[in-house]
């Protein structure tokens, strides 16, 4: 009878001590965010244009875009003289492969065709990226870079953490007397920035650890894609902070800016840097990489 006693006191005393705890959640303006890493595969004859375009709706999530009033891709060479003019310049078209879906490709309704062509993508390309949004304009600049293919792409056997981690062996050569920076996508979210900076002009082998259940017959697709410093930097802070959260190319993390500037307020839609605005910017990023892909089945 004591220790029944005793048993509802506690238990009593618990329900009594049990307080409502209220947390003040950051919130802020809703951000646009545009996720447009084009992937070219130059023996492809088409680029496969596919822009994310979606808004923050809190301090947690995101929600579609469903009314960008037009989005548009130029490109073309610039002159060596006049960056800000091009020797001759292409035009790409987008729409909403859905209404409501955020999702933009290359107008199908146009009267020409929209999609870019492998052909005029060359390392000396230069794209440009105009979002019209709730009567806001949006921009990004960026130049064609290129990447390495494999040499190698095996399963390992050595272990890091844990005796179910899978280790995955890459073997690449570097291109020499060039500065080269290359993002790895290791299928799941993964992502790695890697510098040529030890390693310039050489062979380079490098392991990967998977700490995801991986069981023998899975396939995983393993990428290597071009960047320059400003897209390696991008990725490197971003993976510090989405360790787990669902990928590099997810909801980017507010505290790390990407190249896409709101330019409404500018006169040149060439030359943007919003130094006059700072705290006006949206989130994601735009880059056109060169990817090799390769498929790895485990063991």
């Amino acid at each position: 009878m004591n220790k029944l006693l005793t048993l509802i006191a506690i238990c009593l005393l618990s329900f009594s001590c049990e307080d409502v705890v209220q947390i003040d959640v950051p919130s802020e303006d809703p951000r646009l965010i545009v996720n447009a890493v084009l992937r070219v595969d130059e023996s492809e004859e088409f680029v496969p244009v596919e822009v994310s375009v979606t808004e923050t709706s809190a301090f947690f999530g995101e929600t579609p875009v469903t009314n960008v009033e037009s989005a548009v891709i130029f490109y073309g060479v610039p002159l060596e003289d006049q960056p800000d003019l091009f020797e001759s310049i292409f035009v790409s078209n987008l729409t909403e492969v859905d209404p409501g879906s955020g999702i933009l490709v290359p107008d199908p309704n146009f009267s020409g065709d929209q999609r870019i062509r492998t052909q005029n993508v060359t390392p000396n390309t230069d794209f440009i990226l105009l979002i019209t949004f709730q009567d806001r304009e949006y921009a990004a600049r960026t130049t064609y870079q290129q990447a390495v293919p494999f040499d190698d792409v095996r399963q390992g056997d050595e272990i890091l953490f844990d005796e179910d981690d899978i280790e995955i062996e890459i073997t690449i050569t570097d291109t020499p007397d060039v500065r080269n920076f290359y993002i790895l996508d290791f299928d799941f979210g993964e992502f790695l920035a890697l510098d040529d900076e030890f390693f310039d002009g050489q062979q380079f082998q490098f392991s990967y650890f998977y700490e995801q259940d991986l069981q023998p017959g899975s396939e995983v697709e393993i990428s290597i894609l071009g960047a320059d410093q400003d897209f390696f930097n991008y990725v490197d802070l971003i993976v510090e902070q989405t360790q787990d959260d669902g990928g590099v190319f997810e909801t980017p993390a507010a505290t790390v800016r990407g190249n896409i500037f709101d330019v409404t307020d500018l006169d040149n839609i060439f030359v943007f840097d919003n130094v006059q605005q700072p705290e006006v910017f949206p989130l994601g990023y735009f880059a056109v990489v060169q990817e090799f892909r390769q498929t790895l089945t485990i063991e």
